[in-house]
């Protein structure tokens, strides 16, 4: 591995940002949590370990904080993180112990996976509002994971009561900071659970995200996706395990004009394979209209 070089004297944060998006270039690293390319993810991790705001604008400014001077002790504490990056292939959110979503912070280790959810931006931009309604009061958030859905549900609908319910007590532990740090502890009650088992409702509202990587698929993935929680990915051979038993089981668990909204990343042609028959609403994302999907009761009890 090609360590980052040390810059001259007077070397600048857009340099050493360069810099490091060079190195992260030719190390062939993979992205994808939350940040798409080695300039976002250089931005990113040398803004962190020197302490800058994310959101700074990287401009040519003078007074901008690209033109800002790094020491020499600067350079080195970001040549250690980068290294790590590096060496470890971990997601830089890992490094970091910290993710964005829709410009929200939330607290994420290793115990959980690195939250990227689409649904996220639905929930922003009240793209799946008209499908609710003044008696939408229970929200269930399934394979919460790090809790961040949970909290993005519940700072979007103030008159709603959230449960995050996941099967692993160590991402409930993530979640659990993550409740505590918003202050949404009146709001949130987090549940270990396998599927819906202990989670019967009913409910208004489903938020999933599963587990839904094709077995094909997993054995292709980066190194970085490889570093989180395979319970968190892993659908098995079509990658629809975990969803045929949630469509099953969902309409006894939802109230009368309740919804479900889920995700299935890439895996669109599996899904409809396993459900040809299944009317759904393809929403749309910053990554198309083929990643999220919402359900309605009357078809989950058609199709049972």
């Amino acid at each position: 591995m090609q360590p980052l070089p040390p810059l001259p004297h007077g070397a600048t944060v857009g340099q050493l940002v360069r810099s490091a998006t060079q190195c992260l270039q030719d190390a062939g690293v993979g992205f994808g949590h939350g940040t798409q390319d080695a300039a976002q993810e250089a931005a990113w991790l040398v803004l962190w370990r020197l302490g800058l705001p994310l959101d700074s604008a990287l401009g040519d400014e003078e007074d901008s904080i690209e033109n800002q001077p790094v020491t020499p002790e600067q350079q080195a504490l970001v040549a250690t993180l980068i290294e790590e990056r590096i060496t470890s292939r971990k997601p830089a959110a890992y490094l970091t112990r910290e993710a964005w979503l829709m410009g929200v912070p939330f607290y994420v280790d290793e115990r959980a996976i690195v939250p990227r959810s689409f649904i996220a931006e639905l929930l922003a931009d009240g793209s799946i509002d008209d499908w609710l309604s003044e008696h939408t009061r229970q929200v269930l958030d399934l394979c919460t994971g790090n809790g961040s859905l949970a909290c993005l549900a519940a700072m979007a609908y103030p008159d709603v009561q959230v449960t995050g319910a996941d099967i692993s007590p160590d991402a409930l532990a993530v979640a659990r900071i993550n409740v505590d740090k918003h202050g949404l502890q009146e709001r949130i009650t987090l549940v270990q659970s396998d599927g819906l088992a202990q989670v019967p409702g009913p409910w208004d509202l489903i938020l999933c995200n599963p587990p839904y990587v094709n077995a094909d698929s997993m054995a292709r993935l980066p190194a970085e996706y490889r570093a989180e929680p395979e319970l968190a990915l892993a659908g098995g051979s079509d990658g629809m395990d975990f969803i045929r038993q949630l469509l099953r089981a969902a309409p006894a668990c939802m109230t009368e004009n309740a919804v479900l909204v889920l995700e299935i990343g890439n895996e669109r042609p599996h899904f409809e394979a396993a459900f040809p028959q299944l009317p759904v609403f393809w929403l749309e994302t910053s990554a198309g209209a083929d990643q999220v999907l919402l359900i309605t009761r009357q078809a989950l009890l058609d199709l049972v």
